[in-house]
Formats: structure tokens, sequence, C-alpha cells
């Protein structure tokens, strides 16, 4: 992709991705254009249908995600590298929430379009957890589904009960800290 058509793509989704979650995925197509500083035109070329939009900003927020558990994994420590992805993690969960459930609630079911995605991240999450057990920095009894549904849980939870970011990211401290082995006194 050119540079100018790389940086409409990115705006597009950036526009797309704010608008759906603050007003659902009803708004019209041509606010979103408006809102990304695009023609409708240069909209359609890149997301032919609204559900190639919504599949892509999915699919980018997926991708990043990946790509975060690869660098951390790389670059930090492994307890720290656990620690630092399930935040970023939960982060990006209590953001999306609200567009998420805007999808879910216009019966836009994307588990079947994008179970590859969901399989690396359960991959990526695997190799930082096997890293932190290694290292003897959590508990070796928990899984890494438990994991993943312990955050998603503590997000959708708090985020139901209008926890802010500091809240949330307090109470997914609180689930790492019950990931540490446990001690006898």
């Amino acid at each position: 992709m050119r540079a100018d058509a790389q940086r409409n793509h990115d705006k597009i989704l950036e526009a797309a991705e704010e608008i759906f979650a603050l007003d659902g995925v009803g708004v019209p197509i041509d606010i979103v254009a408006e809102r990304a500083g695009v023609g409708i035109g240069t909209l359609y070329r890149h997301f032919p249908t609204k559900e190639s939009l919504y599949e892509a900003i999915v699919v980018a927020r997926l991708s990043g995600l990946l790509a975060r558990a690869d660098e951390y994994g790389r670059e930090l420590d492994p307890a720290i590298a656990l620690d630092a992805f399930l935040r970023d993690f939960a982060r990006q969960a209590a953001e999306k929430q609200d567009l998420f459930e805007a999808l879910d609630q216009a019966g836009i079911d994307f588990k079947s379009r994008i179970a590859g995605f969901v399989d690396e991240l359960n991959q990526r999450v695997d190799v930082l957890r096997q890293r932190a057990v290694a290292a003897g920095t959590i508990r070796s009894d928990v899984d890494t589904n438990d994991i993943i549904n312990l955050v998603i849980g503590t997000c959708h939870a708090a985020g139901h009960n209008g926890a802010d970011g500091e809240g949330i990211q307090r109470l997914v401290g609180i689930v790492i800290a019950g990931l540490q082995p446990i001690t006898s006194h």
C-alpha cells in the first residue's frame, strides 16, 4: 500500500473505532469518512462493506496485541513480560468493550472469522505464562485459559460497574497477584 493510502486506511480505522464505540455501529458510513477526513469513495476502496470495516478494526486490535506479546517476550524479564502484557491486554479490552458490545448487539459475529487470531493470542500468552512459570514468578497450576478468562472477566465486570482505566488496572493487579506462587508461612 502506498504511504498516502496507508495513512487514509489508518485514519478510517481510527475514526470508525471512535464513532462505533461512542455511537454504536448503526452510524452511517459517510460520518466515518467525514470524521476521517476522506471521501466516501476512499473509504469504500479500503472497506467495501461496513462489515469489512468492523472486521478490520478487530483484526488491527488483535494484530497489535500479538506484536506486543512477541515484543514483551523478547525484551522483558519473564515476570515483567507477563504482567506488562496482561495490563496492556486489559487496557485494550476495556477501551474496546463498547465497540465489541455494539458489534454483538448488531448481530455481527466475528468469532469464526477471527478464530485464528484468538488461537495465536492464546499461544502468545501461553509462551509468556510458561516463561513466568519457569522463572518461578507465577503458579504452575494456572493454565493460559484461566489467565485470559480472569482478565477478560475482570474487565467485563469492572466496565459494567463503571470502573475507569485506573480501577480496571487495580483489579488486574489483584488478578496478577493471585497468579503468584503460594508460599507457606
